[in-house]
């Protein structure tokens, strides 16, 4: 008997299963390994439904209003996953719900016979809750894939106490990333504390993490509490930890791997219970080559790097990041807008400021346009004039080397495809070897 039959045999009696299924407080469907849908919760059908029944549509159909599977459309879909690998596997994807579009948590489970044959698959989906794919006034905001792939490796391991390193160019959004890492832990009710590592000097970082007694130094004139302590039982983040110095990287490594530290000035040992999380835009992995970043440092931070995206790797951002922008810094809220040719002359930048740069370049147009709306004219000079090296495309009259231009391609594409790595190495035409070399190469560049 075919696996879609034997699955269909099995569920005949709906009204069962659906009662099991209502046990829980989420969406979940049984799917056929074609993502035909042979029984859901009320939670699904309310979410996905629109007022009809689910049960004998597909589930990139009723959550996507796709006609065809999500994959093909580059998203990564965890049945496909869980059939490949015979397991559990879980995704981050933007369904349509009565509420507007939300970021769901979805995870795709088979489900074992008695002889060992997968009859079905159990799909679950809970929303997230540290970011949207429609414009708000704050939090982290974004629909892309590159978005959704780095927002997946957030919730993953935010639950834990593992350290966490996020990487990638300044004003990407690192702080915010942090912040939702903390949310998501168990630790979320306890402070979340934040500091600067670039630009201290040893004396200042010591008593800026650690605190110190009165009298400690020349004008210690009182105790002063340290962020380690200021952060107990939450979240400690360092931002731009690769602007350490060598002598300051001792001590934060002594913090890590005892779990106790001193105020300065004092001889009484402290514990520290905080959650670590760095940041840096640097390539500490080429760093510790050169033997300016502590090998056992960068081991002891890695523990799990998730890569935050460019803005320029997510262009189709670019519309509701400005518009959350404009909810954020506006006179006004709602009154500004930006016209349609001003989003089109933004999509053509590359932003090498990242989301920072955005806000400046709003902020400054918002001063200088007289009405409500944003018009190009009230951007930038370099902006107007196009001047991004980015592009997939060079600018007129522009030739570039062949090399950046796969480069670029290779940038553009990875970062919409959300598939495995050999199925975008066969849409390539490469080798999956091959294209994990040459992304090496890339994000290496990306980081210099």
């Amino acid at each position: 008997m075919h696996s879609l039959d034997l699955s269909r045999e099995i569920f005949k009696d709906l009204s069962v299963v659906k009662a099991v299924l209502n046990c829980q407080r989420f969406p979940v469907a049984v799917l056929s390994e074609e993502g035909e849908i042979l029984a859901a919760n009320q939670h699904y059908e309310d979410h996905f439904g629109q007022g009809k029944s689910v049960v004998g549509r597909h589930c990139y159909e009723v959550s996507h209003g796709l006609e065809v599977p999500c994959w093909q459309q580059g998203e990564s879909c965890p049945l496909r996953l869980s059939r490949k690998l015979g397991q559990s596997q879980r995704c981050v994807h933007v369904h349509h719900t009565p509420e507007g579009e939300v970021h769901h948590d979805v995870q795709a489970c088979p489900v074992i016979g008695e002889e060992g044959k997968v009859l079905c698959y159990l799909e679950s989906i809970q929303p997230t809750r540290i970011a949207k794919p429609v414009a708000t006034e704050k939090g982290l905001v974004g629909r892309s894939m590159a978005f959704n792939r780095m927002l997946e490796l957030l919730q993953r391991v935010a639950p834990s106490e593992t350290t966490v390193l996020l990487l990638g160019e300044s004003g990407t959004g690192k702080e915010l990333a942090a912040e939702a890492v903390h949310t998501l832990s168990r630790r979320s009710s306890r402070p979340f504390v934040a500091l600067d590592c670039s630009g201290l000097v040893e004396s200042l970082f010591e008593s800026e993490l650690f605190g110190h007694e009165k009298g400690a130094f020349t004008g210690a004139y009182t105790r002063k509490v340290g962020m380690v302590e200021s952060a107990n039982g939450g979240t400690l983040f360092l931002d731009e930890v690769g602007d350490l110095s060598q002598s300051l990287q001792v001590k934060l490594l002594r913090l890590i791997e005892t779990g106790t530290y001193r105020r300065v000035g004092s001889v009484d040992l402290l514990r520290a219970d905080v959650r670590l999380i760095c940041a840096t835009h640097r390539d500490l992995q080429r760093m510790v080559g050169e033997g300016t970043f502590r090998a056992d440092l960068y081991y002891r931070i890695s523990a799990f790097p998730v890569r935050l995206p460019s803005l320029r790797e997510r262009p189709e951002d670019i519309e509701l990041l400005s518009r959350s922008m404009m909810m954020r810094i506006a006179p006004t809220p709602g009154e500004s807008k930006l016209d349609p040719s001003t989003m089109e002359t933004l999509r053509a930048y590359a932003f090498p400021g990242n989301i920072r740069e955005l806000r400046n370049i709003l902020e400054r147009a918002l001063l200088l346009a007289d009405g409500n709306t944003i018009f190009p004219e009230h951007l930038p000079e370099e902006i107007r004039e196009g001047t991004s090296e980015f592009s997939p495309v060079p600018p007129t009259g522009k030739i570039l080397p062949l090399e950046e231009m796969e480069q670029r391609y290779l940038e553009w594409a990875a970062s919409r495809f959300t598939g495995d790595r050999g199925d975008l190495a066969r849409l390539l035409g490469l080798g999956e070897r091959t294209l994990y070399r040459k992304l090496q190469r890339l994000r290496s560049h990306q980081q210099k």
